[in-house]
């Protein structure tokens, strides 16, 4: 449990904390079903970046995109980076060893280019609506650890990666079935939770069902194009199940 714990939190987060004693696929795996939980660092920070926004009277699109910004580098924009890659590796060649290929080696293209700046977008226009509500900062805190329920759901078991090597090699197929609905029910509660707060509960568990549908359909194409998924794809999951949670509060 400590070592997965020290894996999560060091793998996706930029919060220092001693390596793990060993990284096999059981502590990768455990882990990514404890992502939402590691992801509570990042969770305080936006939250409390919600409250100085207030308090400083800032225009909420600029507190939205103030989030945006810490998490990228909560995270070193490690995600940001898988999300790019994926987009470019799903539209460079037919080939799925020239895809993995450009998602290995390749500079951000048009494609990678196009995707990190609607997804951030989306992210910013659903935030912007988030923050004008009285409990804004403990929602969106909320949020941002359901978001990292999605890395579960990539990383469990019958979903093959598309290459051997690779941090994503470990994790990828590692969480067992029943750690990945945990995580996803512990995801739902922190869901619900926010939806509470925006007093609209419903509006934000059909928000976790989008996610949800999201990311198996990024997990289906990638399978079916790639082959496999790899660690990029797990970057990818991550911005756009956050994109797909907090567009959801934004219709509340």
């Amino acid at each position: 449990m400590r070592d997965a714990w020290l894996f999560a939190t060091g793998t996706l987060t930029a919060v220092r904390v001693p390596p793990p004693s060993v990284v096999d696929r059981r502590v990768a795996g455990l882990g990514m079903a404890l992502a939402p939980v590691a992801a509570l660092p990042l969770g305080v920070v936006a939250a409390a970046i919600v409250v100085l926004g207030d308090w400083v009277d800032l225009p909420p699109l600029a507190t939205a995109y103030v989030v945006v910004l810490a998490l990228a580098l909560g995270t070193r924009a490690f995600h940001w980076d898988g999300l790019a890659d994926t987009a470019d590796g799903l539209t460079a060649s037919y080939s799925p060893a020239r895809s993995l290929e450009v998602m290995r080696t390749g500079p951000v293209g048009p494609a990678g280019v196009i995707a990190v700046v609607l997804v951030a977008g989306l992210q910013a226009a659903g935030l912007q609506a988030v923050v004008r509500h009285e409990h804004a900062w403990w929602v969106v805190g909320l949020l941002v650890c359901a978001s990292r329920g999605s890395l579960a759901l990539a990383c469990v078991r019958g979903v093959p990666a598309a290459r051997p090597d690779g941090l994503g090699a470990t994790c990828i197929g590692a969480v067992p079935v029943v750690g990945a609905i945990a995580t996803l029910v512990l995801a739902a509660v922190a869901v619900a939770f926010a939806g509470r707060g925006l007093e609209a509960p419903w509006s934000l568990l059909l928000g976790l069902v989008a996610m949800v549908a999201v990311v198996v359909a990024l997990l289906l194409r990638c399978v079916r194009r790639l082959g496999g998924i790899t660690g990029d794809v797990l970057g990818a999951a991550v911005e756009v199940s956050f994109a797909a949670l907090v567009l959801a509060a934004a219709t509340t």
